[in-house]
């Protein structure tokens, strides 16, 4: 008798003639979507593709001294349910989909060490 195996097919690796995962996976499509189309001809298009990285590139350098700047620090997170806990940040993973957090203060008590799902936070604060 045979026994079903179910399998769990993860996203081409960085492709090694270049750099970054291929832009046709799956998950980089779900993760990374653009506004202008890959198969750029014109120059008005290349154009606006450098503005697109140009804004992407601003706002993910903020996103990431946001986080610099939250390390070692208490945090505020506000999540669903009116659930709203209190953590010292570690660190996040590089695809920003969980944060590691110290001392995790819940309703329910204390944990030394979590990893905070990033879907389940609607906001999160802190004090400079």
């Amino acid at each position: 008798m045979s026994t079903l195996v179910t399998l769990l097919r993860l996203p081409r690796g960085p492709d090694p003639n270049g750099r970054g995962f291929d832009p046709n996976s799956t998950r980089f499509v779900a993760l990374c979507p653009t506004t202008i189309s890959a198969s750029t001809e014109t120059w008005t298009d290349s154009v606006e593709v450098g503005e697109e990285q140009r804004a992407r590139s601003a706002l993910r350098e903020s996103f990431l001294r946001t986080l610099i700047a939250m390390t070692n620090k208490q945090v505020q997170f506000h999540m669903y349910e009116r659930v709203e806990v209190e953590a010292r940040f570690g660190a996040s993973d590089i695809d920003v989909l969980n944060f590691q957090v110290s001392e995790l203060q819940t309703p329910i008590g204390v944990q030394k060490e979590a990893l905070l799902r990033c879907q389940d936070v609607i906001s999160y604060s802190f004090d400079l």
